[in-house]
């Protein structure tokens, strides 16, 4: 894959609309694509400091960028720590950028994969989809914006124990009828 493929952005697009937006598993994730302010990035990185990089740019891109124009950003990173274990410790030289940049408070690093596994559960644990992306993927959030859709939600903590009841009710057939309806 290269970055001129298009195909890892519109598989994101796609669970983002019919998984994240269609399942409501982020209610807050409907008003900024509606609003076109969800920037995707298809990463060409086949090594971790290559996407150290391109994290470190798009962190400062969103920094620097309207929240009107960008709210948040995807970067799909097809090519490299496609092995969750790995993209589980990559996440830490993440958050130690976001420290380095002196963002903290200000953005952040949310993380997706096709492996996501939350610690002590089961590998196929039906919760752990609520993590889970076609690609490895990268989400930088706003601090700001997060604080204000938690407080504009009622019952917010209810979250994540209302995702795991759908998925739960959902099984893994419905999720894959979800995010791949052609196969």
């Amino acid at each position: 894959m290269s970055a001129d493929n298009p195909e890892p952005i519109a598989a994101t697009q796609r669970w983002l609309q019919q998984a994240v937006i269609g399942l409501n598993l982020c209610p807050f994730a409907k008003a900024v694509v509606a609003k076109q302010q969800v920037r995707f990035v298809l990463s060409d990185a086949t090594a971790p400091e290559q996407l150290l990089q391109t994290l470190g740019e798009e962190l400062a891109l969103l920094r620097d960028a309207p929240a009107e124009q960008v709210d948040t950003t995807l970067i799909v990173h097809p090519q490299v720590l496609t092995d969750f274990l790995d993209y589980n410790d990559f996440l830490e030289l993440a958050d130690g950028l976001v420290e380095s940049l002196e963002l903290e408070g200000v953005l952040q690093v949310a993380s997706f994969h096709p492996h996501y596994q939350f610690a002590g559960s089961e590998p196929e644990d039906i919760a752990n989809y609520t993590n889970r992306a076609p690609y490895p993927t990268l989400h930088l959030l706003r601090e700001d914006s997060v604080a204000r859709a938690v407080d504009a939600f009622p019952d917010s903590d209810a979250i994540v124990d209302r995702n795991i009841e759908t998925l739960t009710r959902l099984g893994h057939e419905g999720w894959r009828r979800i995010v791949s309806p052609n196969s």
